[in-house]
């Protein structure tokens, strides 16, 4: 029962207190003699959780009020198609794609309408983000879509693109609440919460009020933004679980953390561990990401040969460093380091990494 750090892209860690929490109440809610796997969705208990869950968000992402608050399901490959489902009518949109997931996103949505891309790092083997000057942007698109974080490829925008008077859409799936964004920047951000903010299934969807009521017609009902905000996320059974927790994630991070503000804080610390290990090993391990654009959530670094890749992953394996095998894509190893990842974890792998680099170099 003792529990390693685990490192994985997602599904990914929870916060030791929420899944105690959890458990607690997992046979019955206090005060209900029900489980929240029991739980109506149309009860008062259930619509008091998912009340408090958008509350939550909206302190620790400050969100504005001309901004709905969605859950929905589907995770992002979903939003893939429902952004431009709902938005293009008939236009185009531009899409930046900075690795993996932009791509996917990119390929998918075009099933859905016409879209434009406005910059691609496939070239350069996506190792960073593009200059506001180097996008190519359509000044009638009807929004520019971007992933703000690429879990494969490490790759992270440590500010929003330009797109002036374009909405912006925002897939945040494995950065949310990372730290303090300004929201009204955003036409719409999303985050499936599997990688940062909770359980797998459920889709967290902030969009501008406007963007919404302007969503397109004769959609099927789960997949109108608009009928969706228009039945409080309960057009039909909602992931009342992963609903549940979130919440229990919100709370950690407002109560015990101090905030976004104070998360940001604890995330460029442990980021900055693993960078400093890769950066001062004298070549021993290679970085993926170029330095300015590194992520401070997905870590992806290699050895100079893979030779020693199978013994690294099952040394850190015996000490309880789990999940750090990377991508097949790119290859080497990835740690995921997010926001419920303890600073104890990251310490223990950069420990590792550095006595397996004098033992093995």
């Amino acid at each position: 029962m003792e529990r390693v750090f685990n490192f994985s892209a997602g599904p990914a860690v929870l916060p030791l207190q929420v899944l105690e929490e959890a458990q607690r109440d997992l046979l019955a809610l206090p005060g209900t003699g029900i489980s929240i796997l029991e739980i109506s969705h149309r009860s008062k208990t259930f619509q008091a959780i998912i009340d408090a869950t958008e509350a939550n968000i909206r302190k620790v992402m400050n969100v504005p009020d001309n901004y709905k608050v969605l859950f929905l399901q589907g995770g992002a490959y979903l939003q893939f198609g429902m952004v431009p489902m709902n938005l293009l009518k008939g236009r185009s949109a531009d899409y930046i794609c900075t690795g993996t997931w932009s791509t996917k996103a990119f390929k998918e949505g075009a099933s859905q309408g016409t879209l434009r891309c406005a910059w691609d790092g496939k070239a350069e083997g996506y190792v960073r983000t593009p200059e506001n000057s180097e996008l190519d942007l359509d000044p009638n698109a009807a929004y520019v879509y971007y992933t703000s974080n690429e879990t494969i490829q490490g790759v992270q925008f440590k500010d929003e693109p330009n797109t002036g008077n374009i909405p912006l859409i925002c897939d945040a799936s494995s950065e949310f609440m990372y730290k303090p964004l300004d929201i009204s920047k955003y036409g719409c951000i999303y985050a499936c919460a599997q990688k940062n903010c909770g359980p797998a299934g459920v889709t967290i969807v902030i969009m501008r009020e406007d963007l919404v009521e302007e969503s397109a017609d004769g959609l099927l009902g789960v997949l109108s933004y608009k009928k969706m905000a228009e039945n409080g996320s309960m057009l039909n059974t909602p992931p009342c679980f992963s609903i549940y927790v979130v919440k229990l994630v919100t709370d950690w991070i407002l109560n015990t953390i101090g905030g976004a503000d104070k998360l940001y804080e604890l995330n460029q610390k442990k980021a900055q561990l693993l960078y400093d290990v890769i950066d001062n090993s004298n070549g021993f391990y290679l970085g993926h990401a170029k330095p300015e654009c590194r992520s401070l959530m997905n870590v992806p670094f290699k050895m100079a040969t893979d030779e020693l890749n199978d013994k690294f992953l099952a040394d850190a394996k015996a000490v309880g460093l789990e999940s750090l095998k990377g991508h097949r894509s790119v290859g080497g190893f990835r740690a995921s380091i997010y926001n419920a990842m303890p600073l104890e974890g990251v310490e223990k792998l950069a420990a590792f990494m550095k006595d397996f680099a004098q033992k093995n170099g």
